[in-house]
């Protein structure tokens, strides 16, 4: 039973830590739209796109001239 308690300690711990370095965004386009984020986008200097995952887990690329605001919430 000790065990049990323990290794749901842990894997509680565990997730709470990775939620914990998440950093949710929302990205306002120039036309006024507004996409939201898993984490911060990464900026790409090399190719002027912000890349980031979206809610439903795809990962996406958005040109830096179409981006107004990035945000953290």
């Amino acid at each position: 039973m000790k065990q049990r308690t323990t290794a749901a300690f842990l894997l509680a711990l565990g997730l709470v830590t990775l939620a914990g370095c998440s950093t949710p965004s929302v990205i306002t386009l120039n036309d006024g739209r507004e996409i939201q984020t898993v984490d911060r986008p990464d900026f790409d200097d090399d190719t002027g796109f912000y890349e980031f995952e979206q809610l439903d887990g795809k990962r996406t690329k958005v040109n830096k001239d179409q981006v107004r605001t990035v945000k953290e919430l």
